[in-house]
């Protein structure tokens, strides 16, 4: 069937470049500017560009709150997963009304916002010895998106055909070598998608870090950049330099795992 909207398609993709390429554009420009230089017309996009951001943020805490979202990011990740995996399988494979209602209460809690969690959680990490901690940030993120990754990866270990444990289990292979061996690797799409999507969105963290952390020095880059406003006003180059650094290392994961992103969301993948 050939496709009679070609002129349509390029329009559209053109005006979603525009719309999306613009404001990056002007992110990278304002972040090469001097204060002087923001506001003025004259100088939208030819002016002499200076490096001082640049250089007060690798000055100032930068790296710190680099390694405070590494941290944070992969430690959510591999928690989030750890506890996911085994949930989203027993879900898979569970018939009955129980796994009714577990999908019922992972749904509630997925509904759940993030802000009604912050005092609950705060008073259990204080009689936790928990905060001012990279741990506890870590521990706050992972229950809140143990939810949304055993929701996402139930479908990919239901694609999984019985068949071939039952098969494994003729052979005399236990439950669980059946799971590491034959299961979770026909599935590791999945799992790498999942893992993806969980480690992009715990590496913008920002409502935990602010309540948890008790010392700004501690902050990960998404406070950070909060931090760039204040009474005093915006300091624009430096915020739109933190914002060009901050992004730089989610387009390498986001590079590196497009492929996973957009085939692993085909639900599986069956050898």
């Amino acid at each position: 069937m050939k496709q009679t909207n070609g002129p349509v398609a390029i329009t559209v993709k053109s005006l979603l470049t525009l719309m999306y390429g613009v404001p990056i554009l002007w992110i990278v420009l304002t972040s090469f500017k001097s204060p002087s230089d923001v506001f003025t017309t004259q100088a939208s996009f030819l002016f002499r560009p200076v490096m001082t951001a640049y250089v007060d943020a690798f000055d100032g805490p930068l790296l710190t709150a680099l390694r405070q979202s590494v941290l944070i990011a992969t430690g959510t990740t591999v928690l989030t997963l750890l506890v996911a995996i085994p949930a989203a399988y027993g879900l898979a494979r569970t018939t009955g009304h129980l796994p009714t209602i577990g999908l019922g209460l992972l749904i509630v809690l997925q509904m759940m916002p993030q802000t009604a969690t912050v005092i609950p959680l705060f008073q259990i990490f204080g009689n936790w010895a928990l905060l001012d901690k990279t741990l506890g940030v870590v521990l706050a993120d992972t229950a809140l998106l143990i939810p949304f990754a055993t929701l996402l990866l139930r479908p990919f270990f239901r694609s999984v055909p019985p068949q071939i444990e039952e098969a494994g289990a003729i052979d005399g292979a236990s439950v669980l070598r059946t799971f590491f061996s034959i299961v979770l690797p026909m599935a590791r799409n999945g799992v790498f998608t999942v893992g993806t999507l969980i480690f992009l969105l715990s590496w913008g963290e920002f409502l935990y870090a602010v309540n948890f952390f008790l010392a700004p020095g501690s902050y990960p880059l998404s406070a950070l950049l909060a931090q760039q406003v204040s009474a005093f006003g915006i300091n624009w180059p430096g915020l739109m330099a933190l914002a060009v650094l901050t992004s730089i290392p989610i387009l390498i994961v986001f590079t590196a795992t497009y492929r996973l992103l957009r085939d692993g969301l085909a639900v599986g993948a069956v050898k």
